[in-house]
């Protein structure tokens, strides 16, 4: 399976695993990141998720890619017409999908297209110092689909989204950084230990916490100020009332590390 997936202390990795073909992703790579995607959403024992691209051997940490988006070349069809109304089928975190569990993406070279368009779902961005980034959808006659031209112009200033879209002009890792696409750009060779040590903070957090969070942050992007102050408001009551939301304030009280559980 071109999709590998892993589970230690509560993290999960997931690493697009195509090297000969650039990491690009063909259908049934698709369906199983789908599965990764809501496994990590439905299994309790992962409280964080790290996505990164499998490296080419053949190639220098300069040229290295995390992924080349969906292979054009393969078998992508145009879905039939009651396929247009299921709407949940093999559902993506670009795509739609409710994943309030942080993700941490670790891009080890150049993101393109649909890697790109993945990147813009996740959370938390730590960058190669050899990776860049573009849209390059519109010189293929086609858009950059999972969401991409509507996070790219939420998360990048209008002129600078607009020529990635338009133009499909790359972004270097320190231009990334400089209009924040991205965390952190570090040295190629220490991308994933940054990455995991991201992703175990993440874990010692209170994962509920963690939760409420991405999702108040997420959907308040959507609400008026004042709905969304409400929407906080019931969700803090549904915290106070865990053994977590209980845990915190009395690790607190005592001068100990709190000892989360989800719970």
């Amino acid at each position: 399976m071109a999709i590998d997936f892993d589970v230690q202390e509560r993290v999960a990795t997931v690493t697009i695993n195509r090297p000969e073909a650039l990491n690009a992703m063909n259908p049934a790579m698709y369906s199983r990141l789908s599965e990764c995607w809501i496994e990590i959403r439905d299994n309790p024992d992962i409280w964080a998720a790290v996505i990164t691209g499998a490296p080419q051997p053949n190639r220098p940490p300069e040229r290295q890619i995390f992924s080349a988006g969906a292979d054009l070349k393969s078998a992508f069809k145009p879905r039939e017409t009651y396929e247009f109304w299921q709407t949940q089928a093999d559902q993506l975190l670009n795509r739609g999908l409710e994943v309030w569990k942080p993700v941490v993406a670790a891009v080890n070279g150049l993101c393109l297209a649909g890697g790109m368009t993945l990147l813009l779902a996740t959370d938390i961005r730590v960058a190669s110092e050899h990776a860049a980034f573009d849209l390059s959808e519109v010189k293929r006659g086609i858009l950059p689909g999972n969401g991409g031209t509507h996070r790219a112009i939420r998360q990048l200033p209008y002129p600078i989204a607009m020529e990635m879209l338009l133009l499909a002009k790359r972004l270097t890792a320190e231009r990334a950084a400089h209009f924040g696409l991205i965390n952190e750009v570090v040295p190629h060779d220490q991308l994933m230990d940054v990455a995991m040590q991201r992703a175990r903070e993440l874990t010692s957090m209170a994962p509920l916490a963690v939760r409420a969070i991405k999702e108040l942050a997420v959907r308040g992007q959507y609400l008026s100020l004042q709905d969304g102050l409400r929407f906080e408001e019931v969700i803090q009551h549904r915290l106070l009332v865990t053994e977590d939301g209980k845990e915190g304030p009395k690790a607190f009280a005592e001068k100990r590390p709190p000892e989360y559980k989800g719970q």
